[in-house]
């Protein structure tokens, strides 16, 4: 892989990760909610689901997409209602939204974590997606063991940075929320956008 096929493939990925999506939803909402670990721990389960799309692209299995169809609209499915289960309990909390340094338990960031990594496998489509994308920047018969590196850590560094930049700022943003509005708008406002999100991550096809 070339210098100029590495940063194209950066200049494409940065953007699509920034994108509003449920992951973006999924992040923010964790780093809003139980504080920025939350957040990042979502954001992580987001990068290891791309990563596992990106491992089916270069390895030509991207035809098993229609194949693997009826497991991942389960996941699909399980990944939306998580979704509107955190969404519902967001509505029905009358606690006060946490702050970044709240401490979390081991068990709650593993949910986080299979949370970001279910709500990613549910959208096959991205198989599809990276399967275009790399032969279009990469020959893909003269790929070799740096370019897999390459690949990978482009995808992990683009995705993953995203994501948590919008952890972090959710955090802070929640921090002075707290100083000048009720708890109560934002967590709402979260709420029925995450619910609003897995209803849609449920529905399409």
């Amino acid at each position: 892989m070339s210098l100029f096929e590495a940063l194209t493939l950066v200049l494409i990925m940065l953007p699509l990760a920034a994108m509003p999506s449920a992951s973006v939803v999924l992040v923010v909402a964790r780093s809003a909610r139980a504080g920025r670990l939350s957040g990042a721990c979502a954001a992580l389960g987001v990068v290891a689901g791309d990563l596992v799309f990106v491992a089916m692209a270069l390895l030509g299995v991207s035809v098993l997409a229609d194949w693997l169809g009826a497991l991942f609209f389960v996941v699909r499915v399980c990944g939306g209602a998580y979704l509107i289960w955190l969404g519902i309990g967001l509505l029905r909390s009358t606690a006060p939204l946490a702050l970044p340094g709240n401490t979390n338990s081991k068990s709650s960031l593993i949910a986080d974590f299979l949370a970001g990594l279910l709500l990613t496998l549910g959208d096959v489509k991205a198989i599809l997606f990276y399967a275009s994308l790399f032969p279009a920047l990469i020959d893909m018969t003269r790929v070799d063991a740096g370019d897999v590196f390459a690949i990978v850590a482009i995808t992990a560094l683009t995705v993953g940075g995203v994501k948590l930049t919008y952890a972090l700022f959710a955090a802070s943003l929640v921090e002075r929320l707290r100083l000048r509005v009720s708890s109560s708008l934002p967590r709402k406002l979260g709420g029925a956008l995450m619910i609003g999100c897995g209803s849609v991550l449920i529905a399409k096809g």
